[in-house]
């Protein structure tokens, strides 16, 4: 069984860093993708980051130039670089892994199908 567990979320001033952890065991196929999501209160699980086996890599429009996704395959782990934070960064975010659609990687969250349990992000202005 997927197990994934998040860790590295908290409170950050607006223009600060944070660096999100996911630690991905149970799973026995090679070619996955895995990636970040985030929730606001009332709103859609949303993706923000995503990334393949090969390594290749897509961004939701409002991260872009400010996050980084990577990950460890030796150690199974996926990480998220925050930059320059804003208030509307605030949310709870997700781990999620899947196996996307011919061979490509989505943002959508109708793709994954195992999650974590989440880490609050808090931004404040």
């Amino acid at each position: 069984q997927v197990l994934l567990v998040e860790s590295g979320g908290g409170s950050v001033q607006a223009g600060g860093s944070l660096r999100l952890s996911c630690a991905a065991s149970g799973f026995t196929y090679s070619r996955h993708c895995i990636g970040w999501f985030r929730q606001r209160p009332g709103e859609e699980r949303e993706g923000v980051a995503v990334i393949d086996s090969d390594g290749g890599t897509g961004y939701a429009d409002s991260v872009k130039g400010r996050f980084t996704i990577s990950k460890d395959n030796a150690k199974n782990t996926l990480g998220l670089q925050m930059n320059s934070l804003k208030p509307e960064d605030t949310a709870m975010y997700y781990c999620a892994m899947g196996a996307g659609l011919d061979n490509r990687c989505y943002l959508s969250k109708y793709f994954y199908n195992y999650w974590g349990q989440g880490t609050q992000v808090t931004v404040s202005s």
